[in-house]
């Protein structure tokens, strides 16, 4: 399967600020391209790559006063099959967690394991350890959490969202991510691409989408509690402990986002052109 995907994103700088993006597919993913994969800007402004702590691929440049429009588009392969389903696997003991995954066990910016581990064995306690509890977490935030727009907040944390029952898919990602640690098990952030391949098109404006994955049998597997079902056409940008560390855009001054733009749709050849769906 082919996906084209892409942005037009589109800001307002009042003074020359500079920014950091994370915007880019995840390494992983590259050797996936059909086409390059390049972040552009309509100022030429120059643009510099690196890799953070996560792993994620971060673009920084000084942004011009005045407006300016980031963009990407590329077509990538995808093996079209659903998220995995691995029932056997199991949750390992914390001591045999390899070293670099021990960070997605601990307490973050949006995700406060102190405040609902209490309330997660609770709930999750008695349901048998590995794919099951996840799969269990996820159902309880899917039920639990009212979906829409109208509810996004930037400073929503888990345990307000657990309070509050409501979110978008950030909180639904970061609910089921702090369940899941304060059962000992290692749950990261995620973001990037997901478009209406294989089910209904969904009446609302495309947009990027968070998800999570959950460590068990040794590899990282994904989950969505916003959608709950596994879905076909991924395309991981970042991943990290929360929302705090896959920023799309992070500015260190004042910058209004006024232009935003995003397409993910299954194509038959790279030669397709992609429609461009405005997001509210």
């Amino acid at each position: 399967m082919l996906i084209r995907a892409g942005f037009d994103l589109t800001y307002r700088a009042y003074a020359p600020t500079p920014m950091v993006s994370l915007l880019s597919i995840r390494p992983e993913r590259r050797a996936d391209l059909c086409t390059p994969h390049v972040l552009s800007n309509d100022r030429a402004v120059p643009m510099e790559d690196y890799l953070d702590i996560f792993g994620n691929t971060c673009t920084r440049l000084r942004m011009p006063a005045g407006v300016t429009t980031l963009s990407c588009d590329f077509v990538v392969e995808d093996c079209g099959e659903p998220d995995a389903y691995d029932p056997s696997a199991i949750q390992q003991d914390v001591a045999d967690l390899p070293p670099d995954v021990l960070q997605y066990l601990a307490s973050s910016r949006y995700c406060e394991t102190d405040l609902l581990s209490n309330e997660a064995w609770r709930l999750f306690g008695h349901v048998p350890a590995g794919w099951q509890r996840v799969q269990a977490i996820v159902d309880f935030v899917h039920g639990h959490l009212t979906y829409g727009y109208p509810f996004a907040r930037a400073t929503r944390t888990a345990a307000e969202a657990y309070n509050e029952k409501v979110g978008v898919c950030r909180d639904f990602a970061h609910l089921a991510v702090t369940l899941c640690r304060a059962m000992n098990i290692p749950a990261r952030y995620c973001s990037g691409y997901l478009g209406d391949i294989g089910i209904d098109p969904v009446p609302i404006p495309m947009d990027f989408h968070a998800w999570f994955e959950a460590f068990l049998g040794g590899k990282w597997h994904s989950f969505d509690a916003r959608h709950r079902v596994p879905r076909i056409g991924r395309i991981l940008m970042a991943c990290g402990r929360d929302a705090a560390d896959t920023a799309l855009t992070t500015a260190f001054g004042s910058v209004d986002l006024i232009g935003f733009k995003v397409h993910t749709d299954e194509v038959d050849s790279i030669y397709q052109s992609a429609p461009l769906t405005m997001a509210a």
